[in-house]
């Protein structure tokens, strides 16, 4: 095509893709392509404007490495990965949410009643609920992968002080479907803003700050894996999370019980001597 225009270069575009390429691939170029373009007309895109676009890019790639994905939270910031969980919830199941950049695969084995407060100060919380299917039946085997931030808002992966696997934890339900862990309570903490991605935050004058939470992949057989967060009713963040997690029925409420209240059947039962705070939480997966 040589008389390439402003107003013909996106079926230009589409011509160009092969016949033979994959269907749901044409599809998702082609609307990526006439969206891109579409935008590109529809603010007048200019040259400067476009070289920072791609800066952008390059300064996310600069910075991306194992632990930090700079490219995961360009997309929870800007609502997309939040998207993408509601366009593929299930309205049976729990709400998905945000797996963020910072999860670490490989935790631990964490037995059911274990703990991952250890040596950390704070407000131990714990935390207990069952996994069930969309019946209410409990799914025995079940798999949860727990993690969250330690006291001082870092993960284990942005913070040399914590160990690798610090406030991670692999856990394997029993024939009852129940979870239960200690830990510390979470704290709200702000996203990394050092990047490119904390420019677009200052950009747009909105804050970093994240509700606390805690992080959970459940996972069994014959269900879908269901990637989740879960948050306190008190949190001054839950109404302006910076990456849009929060779903009304990911909301908690944490209740303070005095010592004599901790159960048996925990690693550190008969060891609590001070207030805690527990809540429980049931999840419930969507066949797959």
């Amino acid at each position: 095509m040589r008389n390439v225009t402003a107003e013909n270069i996106t079926d230009v575009f589409k011509g160009y893709m092969s016949n033979e390429m994959d269907p749901r691939m044409r599809e998702v170029m082609g609307s990526l392509v006439q969206h891109l373009h579409d935008f590109a007309r529809d603010v007048n895109l200019s040259h400067e404007e476009w070289r920072t676009g791609i800066a952008f890019l390059e300064g996310c790639a600069a910075i991306e490495t194992e632990d930090r994905h700079e490219f995961i939270l360009a997309s929870d910031v800007l609502g997309l990965s939040s998207l993408v969980d509601m366009l593929h919830s299930n309205a049976d199941a729990t709400s998905s949410s945000v797996l963020g950049p910072f999860h670490v695969s490989g935790a631990p084995e964490l037995a059911v009643g274990g703990d991952m407060k250890r040596h950390f100060g704070g407000p131990m919380l714990l935390a207990e609920g069952v996994i069930r299917d969309t019946d209410g039946k409990p799914i025995p085997n079940a798999e949860i992968d727990i993690w969250q931030t330690a006291p001082n808002g870092l993960y284990a992966s942005q913070d040399d002080e914590q160990d690798t696997f610090s406030f991670h934890g692999l856990m394997t339900v029993g024939d009852d479907g129940r979870y239960a862990f200690t830990t510390v309570k979470p704290v709200e903490y702000t996203v990394p803003t050092d990047g490119p991605v904390g420019d677009i935050l200052n950009a747009c004058g909105r804050h970093p700050w994240r509700p606390s939470h805690l992080h959970y992949i459940v996972k069994a057989p014959g269900f879908k894996t269901l990637v989740t967060e879960v948050f306190p009713n008190d949190d001054p963040y839950l109404d302006q999370d910076t990456v849009f997690g929060v779903r009304n029925d990911l909301v908690m409420k944490y209740e303070e019980k005095q010592a004599a209240a901790f159960p048996d059947g925990m690693v550190l039962s008969g060891n609590v001597s001070d207030p805690f705070l527990y809540v429980n939480f049931d999840v419930t997966l969507a066949a797959d």
